[in-house]
C-alpha cells in the first residue's frame, strides 16, 4: 500500500511538472514564433490574427515577471513581491470571511430543502436563477446598500458569499438527500428523531458533496472578493493592485501579470487549505 501510495505521489509530481514545462514551452514559443513570423494572419473562417500581439508588451517573458516580484514597485518604494503579499492577505481575510457566510448560508438552506420538499420545489429554482446574473451587475449594487446602512466593511464578503453558497447548497442538497433507505429505516426503527437522523446519518453521509462544494467555493470566494473590490474603491487588496497596475500597464507590463499570479496563489492556497481539511475530516471516504 505504501509503495503504491508514494507511486501514485511520483507520478502526481511528474504530471505537475510536465504541465508547467508545457505552460513555459507554448508561453516563450508563441514568443518566438511572433518574432520569427511578424505579420498578420488571415483565419479560413474571416478575419485576422496579428501575430505581433504576442510581444513583450503583450506578453512579457516569465523571467521578467517572476524578477519584477523582487524589484520596487514604485522608486525607492517596497518590493512587488512585499505589496503583493500584504495585498493578498487582505483579499484572503474578506475572502474567508465571504466563504463562511457564503458556506453558511448554503448549507442552512440545503438542511430546510431537504426536510421540506415544498419549500425544494418552491425556492430551489430561484437559487439557481441567481446564479444568472453577472457577478459584476450585482456588485454595485451590495456596495451601495451596505454604504446606506453603514456596513460598509461587509460589502466585499457578501459578494464573495453570493458566489460561495450556491455550490454549497446543490452539493450539500445531494448529500443529504442521498441515503440509502435502509439506513433511513434502521434509524426510524430505533425511534430516532429529525436531528438525530440529521447529525448521525445525513451530514456524515454528505460531507465528501460537501467538501467538494466547499472546494469550489473557496476560490470562488477569492474571485468574488476581488470583483467587490473594484466597485467599492478598496486599495489594499488586490483587487485595487489590478486596477493599479492595470493603469501604469504600459510602464510596466510583468507588474500586472505578477498580480495576476498573486491572484492565482491565493486561489490555490485557499484550495489546498480546505483539501487538507477534508483529508482529516472525512477519513473513511479515502479510496484505499
Amino acid at each position: 500500500m505504501t509503495q503504491a501510495r508514494s507511486s501514485e505521489k511520483l507520478q502526481t509530481a511528474f504530471i505537475v511538472v510536465l504541465l508547467l514545462l508545457a505552460v513555459v514551452g507554448l508561453w516563450e514559443g508563441a514568443k518566438a514564433f511572433s518574432r520569427a513570423v511578424n505579420y498578420a494572419l488571415d483565419l479560413p473562417w474571416g478575419g485576422t490574427l496579428d501575430l505581433r500581439n504576442f510581444n513583450n508588451q503583450q506578453l512579457p517573458h516569465l523571467g521578467d515577471i517572476a524578477r519584477s516580484f523582487v524589484e520596487p514597485a514604485q522608486r525607492n518604494g517596497p518590493p512587488l513581491g512585499l505589496i503583493l503579499l500584504n495585498a493578498s492577505l487582505f483579499t484572503l481575510s474578506s475572502a474567508v470571511i465571504g466563504f463562511v457566510l457564503g458556506g453558511v448560508l448554503g448549507f442552512l438552506l440545503a438542511i430546510i430543502f431537504a426536510h421540506s420538499r415544498l419549500l425544494q420545489r418552491g425556492l430551489l429554482p430561484y437559487v439557481v436563477a441567481s446564479q444568472t446574473i453577472p457577478i459584476l451587475a450585482i456588485a454595485p449594487m451590495v456596495v451601495v446598500w451596505m454604504r446606506q446602512i453603514n456596513l460598509t466593511g461587509l460589502a466585499v464578503p457578501i459578494i464573495a458569499a453570493y458566489l460561495t453558497f450556491f455550490p454549497v447548497t446543490v452539493y450539500a442538497l445531494r448529500g443529504l438527500t442521498s441515503v440509502s433507505p435502509l439506513q433511513l429505516e434502521l434509524m426510524r426503527s430505533y425511534a430516532a428523531t429529525r436531528w438525530q437522523i440529521l447529525f448521525k446519518l445525513r451530514i456524515p453521509n454528505a460531507l465528501p458533496q460537501i467538501f467538494t462544494a466547499l472546494k469550489i467555493s473557496a476560490t470562488a470566494s477569492v474571485v468574488g472578493t476581488i470583483i467587490g473590490e473594484l466597485p467599492s474603491g478598496i486599495q489594499s487588496g488586490l483587487g485595487g493592485a489590478i486596477l493599479n497596475f492595470n493603469q501604469y500597464y504600459v510602464q510596466g507590463p510583468p507588474r500586472l501579470w505578477a498580480t495576476i499570479v498573486a491572484a492565482s496563489l491565493v486561489g490555490m492556497l485557499f484550495f489546498g487549505v480546505v483539501a487538507l481539511a477534508e483529508r482529516l475530516i472525512v477519513r473513511w471516504n479515502r479510496p484505499e
